[in-house]
């Protein structure tokens, strides 16, 4: 609107907004280089984060000293390879609808495209979402019930949840192709998601609202358990009294762990809270954002245009949350929190070369951390 560029998901922009009469002319092609750039980035971003993640997992998995941790490694693993396929079936159609400069009913006359990318975003949204939970369930009982998770938490326990987790999302997401729900185009035109503005739809208020319920459920889940386990490292670090080395070793690793939990929560909860919340007022106001298609005066077109802006923006951080899953629970460790680390034990007025003389691998890093 009006002659900026405002981008569409994964960050594809509409330039002057393509439903507007002959609005798809010099506009489109002023802000082509930016639109295009920045999914294409997110897209390249995404692919080389998880695909690093997977090969040092893969890595780790196969070592015989890991055999304790391989549940974690599952969780990682599979989030990793959940949100490269996300980025992998999605982007490259957002970016070639854009480049194609044709609305998306030319390029897409049956609905099928429109129906397989709102799957898409339905599945790849709810699944790492799901497994992030699974993931702080596991990482709770790890921390405060070792003894029952040494003897009950197995490798193929672990990855019974995680193919419940994905055949569950899967059905759930092909309900609108059985007719409870639709997947609609959504503003500006290069992307499809679940639909919240159709009541005549069979199921569409039920669709939309479990897929929101879902959604803030996993993000609860994940926030408490993690909360729960902040709160057993740190009382038991209080417990620890002794000065051994071993004990400060302990130490380090648990203030570690706070910083990734920390992260871990903060990311999750800026990337999916606004567009979860947004689409729950959109449902509880009988609301969509297919009147950001066209305006009816300037007046609505400033309003209009925010809050279409802000959902799109919402959109964006729920799919950034799969460029930063893999680094944010695995790559930066090594990198970040050892600074951090570094800086409370100087605040603490710990020995830092004590510090220095810790160097260990990125795979003896995730071992660590999981025990």
């Amino acid at each position: 609107m009006g002659r900026h560029c405002q981008g569409g998901a994964n960050g594809t922009e509409p330039g002057a907004m393509r439903q507007r009469g002959n609005g798809t002319g010099r506009a489109a092609e002023g802000c082509g280089a930016v639109s295009v750039a920045f999914p294409l980035t997110m897209m390249i971003t995404g692919i080389v984060g998880n695909g690093l993640a997977m090969l040092l997992v893969s890595r780790s998995y196969r070592a015989k000293e890991s055999r304790r941790k391989r549940s974690f490694l599952l969780c990682i693993g599979s989030l990793a390879l959940t949100d490269l396929l996300g980025q992998l079936l999605t982007s490259p159609i957002v970016i070639s609808v854009y480049l194609s400069d044709r609305a998306w009913a030319a390029v897409d006359p049956s609905g099928h495209l429109c129906a397989f990318f709102g799957f898409s975003m339905t599945v790849f949204g709810l699944c790492p979402l799901f497994i992030a939970s699974a993931m702080a369930v596991e990482r709770t009982l790890a921390i405060r019930a070792p003894h029952w998770y040494a003897s009950h938490m197995k490798t193929r326990v672990t990855k019974a949840v995680l193919l419940g987790i994905w055949l569950a999302v899967f059905a759930f997401a092909l309900l609108p192709v059985a007719g409870l729900g639709q997947y609609t185009l959504q503003w500006p035109g290069t992307w499809c998601f679940i639909g919240t503005g159709d009541r005549q739809i069979t199921g569409s208020l039920f669709f939309a609202s479990t897929f929101t319920v879902l959604g803030l459920l996993s993000l609860v889940v994940t926030v408490a358990c993690n909360l729960a386990t902040i709160e057993a490292l740190v009382s038991r670090c209080r417990t620890k009294a002794t000065a051994s080395r071993s004990s400060k070793q302990w130490g380090r690793i648990a203030m570690e762990t706070l910083i990734q939990l920390l992260g871990i929560m903060c990311v999750l909860s800026a990337c999916w809270s606004p567009l979860l919340i947004t689409m729950l007022k959109m449902i509880f106001s009988h609301a969509s954002f297919e009147h950001c298609r066209g305006f009816s005066g300037e007046a609505q077109s400033s309003e209009r245009d925010r809050e279409c802006n802000f959902f799109l923006t919402a959109v964006r951080l729920a799919s950034l949350n799969q460029i930063l899953d893999p680094w944010v629970y695995l790559l930066l460790r090594k990198i970040l929190l050892q600074k951090f680390c570094q800086a409370a034990n100087a605040v603490s007025k710990c020995s830092n070369n004590e510090w220095k003389e810790r160097s260990i691998t990125l795979s003896e890093e995730i071992r660590r951390t999981t025990a």
